[in-house]
């Protein structure tokens, strides 16, 4: 098999994020990509929103057990985009906490189960990356919900996040940021 070619577009939409996103995760796993390669392609991906948006996607949602543990490679590349990185992890962690709930409620606990791995394999993401302004975004999002209004208040309308998913998405916050 010849080796893809990975350029990736200034222009890379949403799904051809998703497309690449998952290739790179099939060729991480068949050990097709050196540790080098991993690390500049992730880098390329989540230099821009779409690719970024398109990578967590995938990444936090494979059946594959990559993401179960982050390699350096995998960390080092995400770090390099600490404003997008920063901004779709905090959101993802409040969207998978509330949609397990969802899930629940609508008596789908194989959705509810996915939604709770997306939402572990997110946390272990912020725990690695470990930059101060992730804990100051979580932060942020913590007192909206507790006061109701803030940086993050138009999200979690957006979204329609009652009582209970707040609840939980603020508890999902406190495990990561003492």
């Amino acid at each position: 098999m010849t080796k893809m070619n990975w350029h990736i577009p200034e222009n890379l939409s949403f799904e051809d994020a998703l497309e690449l996103t998952q290739t790179l995760l099939d060729q991480m796993v068949e050990k097709k990509l050196n540790n080098s390669e991993i690390e500049k392609i992730i880098t390329n991906l989540v230099s821009s929103k779409n690719g970024a948006r398109g990578f967590f996607v995938i990444y936090l949602t494979s059946n594959l057990p990559l993401a179960d543990n982050p390699s350096d490679e995998v960390i080092n590349a995400l770090k390099t985009s600490p404003e997008l990185v920063i901004e779709l992890l905090v959101k993802n962690l409040a969207m998978s906490s509330s949609m397990a709930i969802t899930h629940r409620r609508n008596n789908d606990e194989d959705m509810a189960k996915q939604s709770d791995i997306t939402c572990q394999r997110n946390q272990k993401l912020i725990q690695k990356i470990d930059l101060h302004l992730m804990t100051e975004e979580l932060k942020k999002l913590k007192q909206t919900i507790i006061n109701n209004e803030g940086i993050y208040q138009t999200f979690l309308e957006k979204w329609g996040y009652d009582d209970e998913q707040k609840q939980v998405i603020k508890n999902n916050i406190e495990k990561i940021v003492s």
